[in-house]
């Protein structure tokens, strides 16, 4: 090849990672805008998007709305069948109560934003095997395993909820791709933000039993995490989308100072 093909070839590339970093940067911003604008009073939230390295092609065949449900209902399933996974309910389980998706540009949404019950949550399945989605980590019910004097100053981040959004973030992508028939790899952006203007310490709590919580000591009250990236093929067997989705979570809690658990 030569020098000029190659200089092209280069540039062509670092063109497309741009492109395609700004694709899932516009995902990321629009899902955020999307549930702070939405949200009860001040939150944290989980904004995720799985988006394929090769997306389908704009001709290609739109996602069905029987297929959108089919597809969620198969996720939730999976990941009820998982005998580590019943403690902690994840953004899936919120999404029962509007399993009826909403057509959106070139993709299908539900979401529990407008319910006065239950856990916000936001989700999209984008005709090009894109995923996207958000919970609110913050709960209010949270707040009511401590006393008044006891919780500091900020937006509490409970780990074990942040720990089922990076899980059902892999095996929802998964469950697309597959349906799709993707063949590339998907990348996974995942990032807890609060979407205010003026920073707010975001404090971590844990599950030491059930229905009780406290903040780990030595734990950091970050004022913002930075995102954090894996990847994962379509075929990934349960094992594989497991240490994905541990991946995303470590990477996340270990800007509180904490170890996750294995």
């Amino acid at each position: 090849m030569a020098e000029h093909q190659l200089e092209r070839a280069y540039r062509d590339r670092f063109t497309r990672a741009a492109h395609a970093e700004d694709a899932l940067q516009q995902l990321v911003d629009h899902a955020r805008q999307t549930v702070t604008l939405q949200q009860r009073e001040a939150s944290v939230w989980f904004i995720a998007v799985a988006r394929p390295e090769r997306p389908l092609p704009r001709a290609a065949a739109r996602l069905t709305h029987q297929n959108a449900r089919f597809v969620v209902a198969q996720a939730r399933t999976h990941i009820a069948q998982q005998p580590d996974n019943r403690l902690t309910s994840g953004p899936l389980t919120s999404l029962e109560s509007v399993s009826n998706p909403r057509p959106g540009l070139r993709r299908w949404v539900l979401n529990t934003l407008s319910l006065r019950a239950g856990r916000e949550t936001y989700a999209e399945l984008h005709d090009d095997g894109t995923v996207v989605l958000a919970a609110n980590l913050t709960w209010r019910q949270a707040r009511d395993h401590f006393r008044a004097d006891d919780l500091p100053f900020g937006l509490l981040v409970h780990q074990d909820t942040l720990d089922a959004c990076c899980r059902d973030l892999c095996v929802l992508a998964s469950h697309l791709a597959r349906h799709l028939r993707l063949d590339s790899s998907l990348l996974l952006h995942a990032t807890v933000t609060t979407g205010a203007e003026k920073p707010v310490a975001l404090i971590p709590v844990v599950m030491d039993h059930p229905g009780f919580t406290s903040v780990p000591d030595g734990a950091r009250y970050p004022h913002a995490v930075q995102p954090v990236t894996a990847s994962l093929l379509p075929a990934e067997e349960d094992e594989t989308l497991k240490e994905r989705a541990q991946e995303l979570f470590t990477d996340l809690t270990n800007q509180f100072g904490l170890d996750s658990p294995m």
